[in-house]
């Protein structure tokens, strides 16, 4: 889906016109993937836009500087500031939103200490991730390519480093006929997919990868136990073993772009009936009541941004 830029863009404190965003080719982050970022989803309510966990979003970007030493000069708070302004002056939403931290232009070598840390913030509208289908289901395969092993790249910082491999994972699936495809860890246990993490339902139990199978400590992730603890769903956060995608009632993809998003079969196996099973539906009818307004929002996880218009201007 190609990006719709828009007027501004929010660059260490200030804003920028959108086609100055540049970098240096010798910039580290150019030669060594050295950038941490976020992808945070601003929603069109009837009280006006909204952003969707916009403290647990920064504050995992922060985090994930964090892991790579990389020196942020902005609080958590000033970015959610910064973010909010970028939102109300572009003047569009629905949209997605992202951060990004990297070093810049500086010194050649893979010590990256001497390269300046930049901080970009981006909107832009963005539609459903994973196709018109989404709603019915994906179908999807068990990827070739294993997911980082823990001690080589840190899985629980959100690092562009780390997308070299979910673009094989991509790729991959693609070319096979699919529209995503699930990585397993270094183990053979289920991880997640290649911007996604990976839900399954068997025996009215819902299950998802633990952080310690190399998985990203996703947001929607997290949203969703807390729909599944409130609604009285048990939950396991516990190994997955592979056969299991094949066994299990119902799967369904989470994250930032792809929301909830049910899997309708694993390679080229339906899951349970082949149609979205009833705990998936009631997560996400809780999910998208709460970030369209039609629930209130008992979790606190929604940001107003202040503009005049109440009417969405996205695309």
């Amino acid at each position: 889906m190609a990006i719709q830029q828009t007027e501004k863009i929010w660059h260490n404190g200030k804003f920028i016109p959108w086609n100055e965003a540049h970098l240096h080719v010798m910039s580290h982050v150019v030669n060594y993937g050295s950038s941490v970022f976020e992808g945070i989803r601003c929603y069109s309510l009837p009280s006006g836009p909204a952003i969707f966990r916009a403290q647990e979003h920064m504050q995992r970007l922060l985090d994930s500087a964090k892991v790579y030493r990389i020196d942020v000069d902005f609080t958590r708070e000033e970015l959610i500031a910064g973010m909010t302004e970028l939102i109300k002056n572009n003047g569009v939403w629905p949209c997605y939103v992202r951060p990004i931290v990297l070093r810049g232009y500086g010194e050649a070598g893979v010590n990256p200490f001497n390269s300046p840390t930049e901080v970009y913030i981006c909107n832009y509208p963005w539609g459903k991730y994973l196709g018109s289908d989404a709603e019915q289901g994906v179908d999807i395969c068990v990827s070739s390519w294993t997911r980082i092993a823990p001690n080589t790249l840190p899985a629980m910082a959100k690092s562009g480093a780390n997308y070299m491999n979910s673009q094989l994972i991509k790729m991959e699936a693609i070319l096979n006929g699919y529209v995503e495809g699930i990585a397993l860890d270094v183990n053979g246990y289920v991880s997640e997919g290649s911007g996604e993490n990976v839900f399954v339902v068997r025996h009215g139990v819902l299950q998802t990868a633990p952080l310690g199978n190399s998985v990203l400590p996703g947001i929607t992730r997290d949203s969703v136990l807390k729909i599944a603890q409130d609604l009285g769903i048990p939950v396991a956060e516990q190994g997955i073993p592979r056969e299991l995608l094949y066994l299990a009632d119902e799967a369904f993809f989470t994250g930032t772009a792809a929301e909830i998003t049910p899997i309708r079969s694993v390679d080229k196996i339906s899951v349970g009936k082949g149609v979205t099973g009833p705990i998936t539906r009631s997560i996400q009818k809780e999910f998208f009541g709460i970030i369209r307004g039609e629930k209130p929002d008992r979790f606190n996880w929604l940001t107003p941004v202040p503009v005049k218009s109440k009417q969405p201007v996205g695309v």
